[in-house]
């Protein structure tokens, strides 16, 4: 499998980053450097689309928590999207990751918690 492709789109203010592929610590910097420069001030938040991430590893969930805490002192807030039963689902869990910051199964129920 590749390295993840990023694509975003801005739909009102609020950013949506589709990602599809492996993130790890070849590209996770990268990526989450990507991610913030995507996010402008005005922006509500961000979603991020793992539903067709196949491999992620330690480094792309510190990317993730980096993201959050940025967001957070800006007054965003960012909401992550897998697919349950998933690998990815599987390592976000063991890492913590759903207690911390909001996962939802889709798109359009990530994009209305922000909106809300």
């Amino acid at each position: 499998m590749p390295l993840a492709e990023l694509t975003t789109d801005t739909v009102g203010r609020v950013v949506v980053a589709r990602l599809d592929g492996e993130i790890d610590m070849s590209n996770a910097g990268e990526i989450g450097d990507a991610l913030n420069r995507h996010v402008v001030n005005d922006s509500l938040g961000l979603v991020v689309d793992l539903t067709e991430v196949v491999y992620l590893d330690s480094a792309a969930i510190q990317v993730i928590f980096e993201l959050r805490e940025g967001l957070r002192t800006r007054g965003q807030l960012i909401r992550l999207v897998v697919v349950p039963g998933s690998a990815a689902a599987d390592t976000l869990r063991v890492a913590g990751v759903p207690a911390a910051i909001g996962v939802d199964e889709t798109v359009a129920a990530a994009m209305r918690k922000i909106s809300a």
